[in-house]
């Protein structure tokens, strides 16, 4: 999962090394590093702020070393799902229970539908919905496109799949 932290830091040197190494330690994937060394919080730390990629169970295990080590974790955001995709469906969409469909695919824990718009032109005609995805990785994001050509087979929906996914 992405991370996103806001740490304020005492202004004393080597404080910035002493927020990153639990980073380190949990093998985390470092993006990018914002050290607003002129800048004071109006407690008077130096503002930091972290993007980093890390596996979802060491995070707290980060948050406690660097509150042990006398660092104000002031926010954390996590952006679990990485991987973002669409696909269109064909077929009689609501008829054959779009919810079950949505629910289908948020309940595998990896992935989950973000957006839906869809079309109804008549109503005994055939439907269209663009069904935006987002998943933790590419294989969960190929792993939930098949789940849903499964789920289409069932209900005999067209799925029109992304040429690439990124």
């Amino acid at each position: 999962m992405r991370v996103s932290m806001d740490l304020e830091l005492k202004d004393i040197p080597g404080q910035l090394v002493l927020a990153l190494k639990p980073v380190s330690e949990f093998k985390g994937n470092l993006i990018s590093v914002v050290h607003h060394h002129e800048k004071k919080t109006p407690r008077g730390k130096i503002p930091v702020h972290l993007v980093f990629e890390i596996k979802s169970d060491h995070l707290d295990n980060i948050i406690s070393l660097l509150e042990e080590s006398g660092i104000s974790v002031v926010s954390v955001d996590e952006k679990r799902y990485l991987e973002h995709g669409a696909v269109i469906l064909i077929g009689h969409i609501v008829h054959t229970d779009i919810k079950d469909t949505i629910d289908k695919i948020d309940n595998t824990g990896y992935a989950e539908i973000v957006d839906l718009n869809l079309a109804m032109p008549r109503v005994n005609r055939p439907s269209s919905a663009s069904l935006k995805i987002d998943a933790v990785s590419k294989q969960h994001m190929s792993a939930a496109i098949e789940l849903l050509k499964s789920i289409a087979r069932e209900k005999d929906l067209l799925v029109i799949e992304p040429i690439g996914v990124n």
